[in-house]
């Protein structure tokens, strides 16, 4: 085979973009021959969405996944090994026993095993999930969606030129769907030499149409509406319902003003302030002479102590620092509340004087809402948008949801679990419980007891759960799980808004005097080895939302505690 052509870096930040996808028909079918006989690793989502980008010219000026010189630049200084800004690691991680040698040919394929690409295998080399996380999202915080994520990630990263076969399969929205010369060209029939870009992850309501006009009449050019449809934060509105919400808005309310709206197969990472910039360099290849950074721009919310991962403005300093290199001019917003006397949208630093001021929050949309079957207020949304959200927010009530117990062997958890399932028929809720020995002898039959193996029976567990959740069923997960990444990492397949982690809290020494079956002593004489609590770690929640005492009270009155903020929460009536 001859060897992959060595494409040059383009002209970084809205050059013209070279686009790696191999568009001969004998070419193609040249690598789909040959891709039979290589090695082959599957593409997770999140890499998919990467080869796309980088196919197309989203990530310029990278032309592939990241090697190590420029992946190590990037951590420590935000650029790229020939010294462009870019703020992101875009890595492609694999298990070493399932690579060729250097220089030779590795097939990339979805999980469906279709070729995506062929990769001539330039490098191996190590990486650190922590020092990533630490220097990338400036925490260790397993409650950040990467950090748990990255956890599950392959232990090498590779790297080497690249000829695209075929992009990711998507069946919906096609006509959205436009890659960065696609959005040029549509931009350039538009006709305005100014283009601003807003990233959104979630439904618009009035007050993102109120910034965005006002951002386009600021320039008085085009507004480039420009959602995330790849990964996104757990538990966000999945993006079907979501561009629904945008093309419906886009007809009807945004007709004084040109728009064009395209959808970003980009897998987000939630990275506020090194995110923002990202962002804003992608939209510049894309066209985008303006970007709208807002409020806690890319926040993935709260940490494990409940408090937000990064500063409300940390985004919009990062990206004003080094705009000028970036290449897109920022315009900067704050929070827009609602003015209610005067039946208008305000940026809250422009707020009148004792003036009355509205405004809804994320939490209370879907909890004083969404979740007890109320209509979202005029002033904040509009019609369309609150009928669209009633239909993927079911009330509480009749939501699915999950009771995530954990705690050492012997703490009681399958016991309380057991009582709960009885509990809730009384309140006409049926529920599965996923029991940790029970799944071993079925769904994780073969596993040993290896950290590696734990985490998979976990993650599998974690995996059944979130599938009966997302069609509103009520699940009880009762497993040891003791490493604290992977029960977010679960926290995030099911959903934050429905992982309910119950902290089954009793000493060792009383779990050892329950062991009937005298687990605890023989790891005591070393008979058996990786015990949880004698020779391995039970890493316990940082903040459970229940935690329960099984010494000074019995199972039925823990089991009632839980009962009571079911009924709290709105789950139960």
């Amino acid at each position: 085979m001859k060897n992959i052509s060595e494409t040059s870096l383009i002209t970084p930040y809205g050059g013209e973009l070279v686009s790696l996808v191999t568009e001969s028909s004998e070419r193609k079918k040249e690598l789909i021959a040959l891709s039979q006989s290589l090695s082959s690793i599957q593409l997770t989502a999140r890499s998919q969405c990467d080869l796309e980008l980088l196919a197309n010219g989203g990530f310029s000026p990278l032309d592939r996944f990241m090697g190590e010189n420029d992946y190590l630049r990037v951590l420590y200084e935000m650029r790229l090994n020939n010294g462009a800004i870019f703020p992101m690691p875009i890595t492609l991680t694999a298990d070493p026993a399932e690579l060729p040698e250097i220089g030779k040919y590795i097939a990339l394929k979805d999980s469906r095993n279709n070729l995506l690409a062929v990769m001539q295998l330039q490098e191996v080399f190590s990486w650190s999930p922590r020092r990533e996380a630490q220097l990338v999202l400036g925490t260790t915080d397993s409650r950040h969606p990467l950090v748990s994520e990255m956890e599950t990630w392959k232990k090498v990263c590779i790297s080497g030129p690249m000829e695209v076969v075929s992009l990711p399969k998507v069946f919906d929205f096609i006509h959205l769907r436009l890659t960065p010369k696609q959005v040029r060209a549509k931009l350039a029939e538009i006709g305005s030499a100014q283009v601003v870009a807003f990233q959104t992850r979630n439904p618009l309501h009035r007050a993102h149409e109120e910034l965005t006009k006002r951002a386009a009449k600021s320039i008085n050019g085009t507004l480039l509406l420009h959602p995330s449809v790849g990964m996104t934060k757990p538990g966000d509105v999945d993006h079907f319902s979501r561009v629904r919400i945008y093309s419906t808005l886009v007809e009807k309310y945004y007709q004084d003003s040109p728009v064009l709206l395209s959808l970003l197969p980009l897998a987000m990472r939630m990275a506020g302030p090194r995110e923002a910039m990202w962002h804003a360099i992608i939209r510049r290849n894309y066209g985008a002479s303006h970007f709208i950074v807002g409020r806690d721009h890319a926040g993935p919310g709260m940490d494990s102590k409940g408090q937000p991962f990064y500063g409300p403005y940390d985004a919009q300093n990062l990206v004003a620092k080094y705009a000028s290199e970036i290449g897109i001019q920022p315009l900067f917003f704050q929070e827009m509340v609602y003015l209610k006397d005067e039946d208008r949208y305000e940026e809250i630093d422009k707020v009148p004087a004792g003036a009355q001021v509205l405004s809804i929050s994320g939490t209370q949309v879907r909890e004083e809402y969404l979740a007890k079957g109320k209509q979202l207020p005029g002033w904040f949304t509009r019609p369309e948008t609150s009928d669209i959200l009633s239909q993927v927010y079911l009330p509480k009530h009749k939501d699915g949801f999950c009771l995530w117990f954990t705690g050492l062997s012997g703490a009681g958890k399958s016991t309380i679990a057991e009582i709960i399932s009885n509990m809730l028929l009384e309140y006409g809720r049926s529920s599965t419980e996923l029991d940790g020995d029970v799944v071993r002898t079925h769904l994780s039959k073969g596993l040993g007891f290896s950290k590696a193996d734990r985490d998979t029976n976990i993650l599998r567990i974690g995996f059944v759960a979130a599938e009966i959740t997302r069609h509103h069923g009520v699940v009880l997960c009762a497993a040891i799980s003791p490493y604290r990444s992977i029960r977010d990492e679960c926290r995030k397949m099911i959903g934050e808004e429905k992982f309910i982690e119950v902290y089954v809290d009793t000493p060792i020494e009383i779990c050892e005097q329950r062991d009937v079956k005298g687990m605890y002593q023989k790891a005591r004489r070393g008979e058996i080895t990786g015990f949880t609590g004698v020779d391995d770690p039970y890493e316990p929640p940082v903040n459970p939302q229940i935690r329960l005492d099984t010494v000074s009270h019995m199972p039925e009155e823990n089991a009632l505690e839980i009962i009571g903020y079911l009924k709290q929460q709105g789950y139960l009536l």
